[in-house]
């Protein structure tokens, strides 16, 4: 998972979230816990793009956004490398 600053890059959000997930399943599972527990804070996503059979979603929070791929769609796509001027903030393998 890598939590990237993008705020100073970019007008249309503060962060980004990258994470990987092995599986449709476990893709579902990390949507369906975002949605739960950030509902119960009164954050829900305003936008969501993609499925998990897809190998990625989009869940766009306003301020963060929140990108959960499979790992071959994460290397394709590459949004680190794209956003590479962003300022990572946490790293986690």
């Amino acid at each position: 998972m890598v939590l990237l600053d993008i705020s100073r890059i970019a007008s249309f959000a503060d962060y980004f979230v990258i994470a990987s997930a092995t599986s449709v399943r476990q893709m579902q599972a990390l949507i369906d816990v975002l949605d739960r527990d950030l509902g119960r804070l009164g954050v829900h996503h305003l936008r969501r793009e993609g499925t998990p059979a897809s190998g990625w979603v989009l869940l766009d929070y306003g301020p963060v956004i929140v990108h959960l791929f499979a790992q071959e769609q994460r290397e394709f796509y590459d949004i680190e490398r794209l956003w590479k001027d962003a300022t990572p903030v946490v790293r986690i393998h």
